[in-house]
């Protein structure tokens, strides 16, 4: 199979189409893969870094917080796909793979003008703008959450969880619970950081150790909050090996975050981002519903907010989070996208 991924820009998305890469790549020699993501993207030092070949396009998504910003929109989206074809027609793909957001945008249009088929990825409950806008021709379409097929005007809608980066292990959590981590995304969170740093003493009380991925805009907090059982970080690489150390996780409630906490079955405390048309809340919402998670809303969140969320959660309740938050997990979800890839070329 000759495939093409695309899709970049974040994390979110860019992990789970390096995962697919290394499930294919694993199936055998015969294949090929080419991820195609965003010119300036972290894509341009992850991909080459896992071994694999990258080609890059001009693009930029429609701001909606910031409607400014798509002035020059007109003049990038030709010029993306005029780039998009070349790469489509030089590598010949039997089939092309959307991981969701603008990024992915370009190529999915190209192999649709190639006749090439394609399958779209999407991780929120909420379907992003060039998801519902490629839906309809899409050979299948594989979700994260429940609620999602319900949005999309295509029959062939299968449930498949977020490729993972490896290393996310099933595990019982301890309760009460030991280690708390707290994490805003590969972004951060300023208010979760600045709620965290002013009840900091009284949750290095409760824990033996807080955990804590403050983003870019976090570095300088976390030197100057430095103290004992606090371990904090602007950024983690390795995101499977603190959750292997956590009991409990609080944070944003993006899709791969809880898609790799659920992998290892861990309660969640859940403060959706209002960023992105709110996208988070349904997010969410999905896992409350599901009994993994509770949540703290955006406007609410503070340091006492926090602290009585924690102190809320009785043994018998985390325990029953967790073992929810199991049973959402999928760990074999890169494994189920390269399934319904070949379901789609056996057609």
């Amino acid at each position: 199979m000759r495939l093409l991924i695309a899709g970049g820009g974040t994390g979110g998305h860019l992990y789970p189409a390096l995962a697919v890469a290394r499930a294919s790549r694993a199936e055998g020699p015969n294949g090929a893969v080419l991820i195609v993501g965003r010119y300036g993207g972290p894509e341009e030092r992850l991909v080459p870094a896992a071994g694999f070949d990258l080609q890059t396009v001009r693009v930029r998504g429609l701001d909606r917080d910031a409607p400014w910003k798509n002035v020059a929109l007109p003049i990038l989206i030709p010029m993306a796909l005029r780039s998009a074809l070349r790469i489509v027609d030089r590598f010949r793909p039997d089939v092309v793979l959307g991981m969701g957001g603008y990024v992915m945008a370009p190529a999915i249009a190209a192999a649709r003008m190639r006749r090439i088929p394609y399958v779209l990825h999407e991780k929120d409950v909420r379907p992003g703008l060039a998801t519902r806008y490629f839906a309809a021709g899409a050979a299948a379409v594989c979700t994260t959450l429940p609620g999602t097929e319900k949005r999309l005007s295509n029959p062939n809608v299968i449930q498949t969880g977020v490729p993972l980066r490896d290393g996310f292990v099933r595990r019982t959590p301890g309760v009460p619970p030991r280690r708390l981590l707290i994490t805003g995304g590969s972004q951060g969170a300023r208010r979760l950081n600045e709620a965290t740093w002013s009840v900091l003493d009284e949750l290095c009380g409760r824990f033996e150790e807080v955990i804590h991925v403050a983003g870019e805009q976090g570095k300088a907090g976390v030197a100057q909050h430095a103290r004992e059982r606090y371990t904090g970080m602007a950024f983690a690489d390795d995101m499977a090996s603190l959750m292997a150390r956590a009991d409990l996780i609080v944070s944003r409630a993006g899709v791969g975050t809880i898609a790799e906490a659920t992998a290892v079955g861990l309660p969640m405390v859940l403060v959706p981002g209002t960023f992105g048309g709110g996208h988070q809340e349904e997010n969410a919402a999905a896992m409350v519903a599901a009994g993994a998670a509770i949540r703290i809303a955006d406007v609410d969140l503070a340091g006492d907010r926090l602290v009585a969320a924690l102190e809320s959660l009785a043994e018998g309740r985390l325990r029953e989070m967790a073992a929810a938050s199991a049973k959402v997990g999928r760990r074999d979800a890169a494994r189920r996208v390269l399934a319904v890839l070949h379901e789609v070329l056996g057609r």
